[in-house]
């Protein structure tokens, strides 16, 4: 099992992105772009032949996403990219026609550097050749993209040669690209953010909505504005002291209720590892005490991630068959007081391996939750039962709960109300659990009757005490 990563993966080239199965959510239509494309295709049956545009945009601009994903936004548009080193007129002459619009994207050719002089011009012929005269041609519209004066100046000239004015679809001879609007671009960090870590944040990365705007004006082109929040990301959770409470406290609260609490936690958490949603905390809790929190959800996003901060759902029965089996004589004494079944569970080790935090502490992310049958009326009751022994001897229970990973072989050792101490104060961890160098400290809540707003409280008033405890807060 790997320790959870601090890494934030947000690339600013979409190389990276092109087959990822999360490119429907990350990428914004870019409306000037694409009215421009379905000016073209509109163009091209009344003229008789195709069309090239020269797309000039900066390096980071958008280029390559833009045109990349035109299909995504025109699904009757199909896309075919010549890259570099493969033959632009080998490819042109081996396209039949489709019977409907085709963009076609000479790519890794933006700098006249890179391309010489006598493979432009060639080019260029195969190109205004297929246009004209080919029938895959003549519904084909031939994107050049170039990030530089120059080579767009010297394909519009060989271009006008070549074909003179009937070759370039557009108005303007060169077409100048500017990406997504700057207004999006907080937008578009946030969601690919997201979408490509587990549905973080960039408050969990420390960053405030007011330093992502910030940025957004002296940042020359979306890529480079998308790199400089991965950096200041990636600088946030790097520092010696945050990594240190990194490693000593992964605080994971788990929560046990006689109610049906598993949606308030997958409310308040994200992803399949059941990490804390600090924005999410703060909205279902109204407390006033938390107003200044509330303020700064980039320190406790951020302080949420450091710790590993996650909320674990347990369910009735598998924490009645981890009693049943695992608890001490003590355990057991006070249930039969209650008039509780002490008989050991056939499936308690089954059941904590599959439980959530079973399946979390093995490294397993959770998947698609599946709800199970409804407890019965029995159940319930001694649910209650364990409960209310919890209200003054929850270590019992919790030990228990040891007892029960180690004996299923998720974790190696463990001690229950174990201390931390810092920052001229102490607090005791529910239970304190080793596996394969990490530890984790669980804390339980145990509830008869619990709501989103009560756990969210709980997990707050957690993260601040460790956050306290490991010198990452005042």
């Amino acid at each position: 099992m790997s320790d959870a990563s601090l890494d934030l993966f947000l690339p600013d080239r979409f190389d990276v992105l092109r087959d990822r199965s999360e490119l429907d959510v990350i990428v914004m239509p870019v409306e000037s772009g694409l009215s421009m494309i379905d000016d073209q295709f509109s163009d091209i049956p009344s003229s008789g032949f195709g069309a090239m545009i020269i797309l000039r945009g900066e390096s980071g601009a958008g280029k390559t996403t833009f045109l990349d994903t035109i299909p995504m936004f025109r699904p009757g548009v199909s896309a075919v990219r010549i890259p570099y080193g493969e033959s632009v007129i080998e490819t042109l002459e081996s396209l039949q026609p489709i019977g409907a619009p085709r963009l076609i994207i000479i790519e890794g050719r933006e700098a006249l550097g890179r391309v010489a002089e006598s493979e432009i011009e060639e080019g260029l012929h195969a190109i205004n050749s297929f246009l004209r005269t080919t029938p895959a041609g003549r519904e084909s519209l031939v994107v050049w993209p170039t990030n530089s004066d120059s080579l767009s100046e010297k394909l519009s000239s060989i271009a006008d040669v070549v074909g003179a004015s009937a070759l370039i679809g557009t108005d303007e001879v060169v077409y100048r690209f500017s990406g997504p609007p700057k207004s999006d671009w907080v937008t578009i960090a946030e969601q690919t953010t997201a979408a490509l870590n587990a549905g973080a944040s960039l408050a969990a990365y420390g960053i405030s909505a007011e330093q992502a705007a910030a940025m957004v004006s002296d940042s020359p082109t979306l890529g480079h504005y998308l790199k400089r929040i991965r950096k200041l990301g990636q600088k946030n959770t790097r520092p010696v002291s945050v990594l240190e409470a990194a490693e000593r406290c992964r605080v994971w609260t788990v929560v046990i209720s006689a109610g049906d609490s598993e949606g308030d936690v997958a409310a308040l958490t994200r992803g399949g590892f059941s990490q804390v949603d600090i924005d999410r905390i703060f909205t279902a809790t109204g407390a006033n005490s938390l107003a200044d929190m509330k303020k700064q959800p980039e320190k406790y996003g951020l302080l949420g991630m450091v710790l590993d901060a996650r909320i674990v759902h347990v369910d009735a029965l598998t924490a009645l068959a981890v009693a049943r089996t695992f608890g001490d004589e003590k355990l057991k004494a006070a249930m039969s007081s209650r008039g509780m079944d002490t008989k050991r569970d056939a499936q308690a080790i089954s059941r904590i391996q599959t439980s959530q935090l079973g399946l979390l502490l093995s490294g397993s992310p959770l998947g698609t939750r599946k709800r199970g049958p409804k407890e019965g009326s029995n159940t319930k009751i001694a649910i209650n039962n364990l409960i209310d022994i919890t209200k003054t001897n929850d270590s019992l229970c919790n030990r228990a709960f040891g007892e029960a990973l180690k004996t299923a072989g998720i974790v190696a050792d463990f001690e229950v109300e174990k201390t931390l101490s810092g920052g001229g104060m102490s607090r005791r961890t529910d239970l304190y659990v080793h596996r394969e160098n990490l530890n984790f400290r669980l804390e339980f809540m145990w509830r008869a009757d619990v709501g989103r707003a009560d756990i969210a409280n709980y997990v707050l008033g957690k993260l601040v005490n460790y956050g306290k405890l490991t010198g990452y807060l005042d």
